[in-house]
């Protein structure tokens, strides 16, 4: 299993068996699940994705669903996951839809029985390999960890191609990083880094006095704001939208190879609001949907989707790839580590 590489080969399955055609019947988008969804008039969803993109989709969804409100709450996949774990202890369960750039929540909840199961219809022609087998989750988006940085203080011959220049003296006290302690995305760059460089990079990396952040979303805007010159692990989506905003962001591909995240969706077994959460589900992986996670950044893979002509192509990006259940069993290894070489 991987959290694999390019549209055709993106994430061969998130579980063992998830090679295999799903043996769950899609379901359409009805009259009958619409009312059942009107009658609940309300879902609440849990995204890590930007607040932009959360924020236009449960707008969007709002508006083709007169009646019925989506609450969209944003933050990092490791926060999202602590608060409905916290929930759950507590009895409580107020959340409908989670989407996470941490697999390790998703591979949890499935075991322990806390995933509903539900197939969009537009799901049953995603590859096999990026759908569960047993219809609990699907990959609704997918974005990168990338090098960026800031063209008005950096010239582009001097700027970084690799995760091991900016390991060049000349960077110290330049660089902006996530936290895997918050963001999902930073806990599969991490991983996915580590594998192929080592940890003694991430040691190395460490003494660079780095500017810590929260989350995947913020590097790109310290950037363009000239808090410092160079991110080390940016997510793409959120530097595509600096960049349209025009920003002076130039993005980097690193030679050694980008961490690639899929996000995945998942309806939680407890949902309050179940009707209104599959007639959700269905909007996210429809055409519209997928067209706006398109259009704040993200990758799709939907075939009904348009990609802006100037946005770089998977097929032409090296990436690194993660398995996600090793990923999860990593989890606390990866923060441990981290925290001691970077001091948070």
């Amino acid at each position: 299993m991987r959290l694999q590489i390019g549209i055709a080969t993106i994430v061969v399955g998130l579980l063992s068996g998830a090679g295999a055609a799903s043996a769950v019947e899609p379901t359409p988008v009805t009259p009958e699940l619409v009312a059942a969804a009107q009658k609940e008039g309300h879902l609440v969803w849990y995204g890590s994705e930007d607040l932009q993109a959360v924020t236009a989709i449960a707008h969007a969804f709002a508006a083709k669903y007169p009646g019925i409100s989506a609450q969209a709450e944003r933050s990092g996949a490791e926060r999202n996951f602590q608060r409905v774990s916290q929930e759950y202890d507590s009895g409580i369960h107020a959340v409908d839809v989670v989407t996470s750039s941490n697999p390790g929540p998703i591979l949890f909840w499935k075991r322990n029985g806390l995933l509903a199961t539900f197939v969009p219809e537009d799901v049953a022609n995603w590859p096999a390999a990026e759908r569960d087998p047993d219809g609990t989750y699907a990959v609704n988006c997918l974005t990168l960890a990338v090098i960026g940085y800031n063209t008005r203080l950096v010239p582009r011959d001097e700027a970084p191609k690799s995760f091991a220049d900016l390991l060049d003296s000349r960077w110290k006290g330049k660089l902006v990083k996530a936290h895997p302690g918050y963001s999902g995305t930073i806990v599969t760059a991490t991983l996915a880094v580590s594998q192929a460089l080592g940890w003694e990079y991430f040691e190395k990396l460490g003494r660079q006095q780095v500017m810590q952040v929260q989350s995947a979303i913020d590097p790109p805007r310290k950037v363009a704001q000239g808090e410092r010159p160079v991110m080390v692990d940016g997510a793409e989506a959120a530097a595509f939208q600096v960049q349209e905003a025009g920003g002076p962001l130039a993005l980097v591909y690193p030679t050694e190879g980008t961490p690639e995240v899929p996000l995945n969706a998942v309806i939680m077994q407890q949902a309050p609001h179940p009707n209104a959460a599959r007639l959700f589900l269905s909007f996210l992986f429809s055409p519209e949907g997928q067209q706006i996670f398109v259009d704040y950044g993200f990758r799709s893979l939907h075939a009904g989707v348009k990609e802006p002509a100037a946005r770089r192509p998977f097929a032409t990006i090296r990436l690194l790839h993660t398995d996600p259940a090793e990923q999860e069993k990593a989890g606390d290894e990866i923060k441990e580590r981290y925290a001691r070489y970077f001091g948070t």
